[in-house]
């Protein structure tokens, strides 16, 4: 199953499947619901909703910048 190569609470870009206009949105894969990967979700970030994995294309793994970037930002 695709689910069980996905990492709990990582961040991922993902695309939804039910929009046709192709935006990439930030989800988190949430076990809010359980730790087996049946019970996974994705937690959209900036809503307390939770949707299903299978409602998403997952596109990448979201890796946050290096410290020396966010460091640079606010000086």
């Amino acid at each position: 199953m695709f689910a069980e190569s996905l990492v709990p609470d990582a961040f991922y870009w993902a695309r939804p499947l039910k929009q046709s206009d192709g935006r990439l949105t930030v989800v988190q894969l949430s076990t809010v619901f359980g730790a087996e990967p049946d019970y996974w979700t994705l937690a959209v970030l900036g809503s307390d909703q939770h949707q299903m994995i299978g409602d998403y294309e997952i596109v990448a793994l979201a890796e946050p910048p290096d410290d020396q970037s966010i460091r640079l930002a606010a000086e």
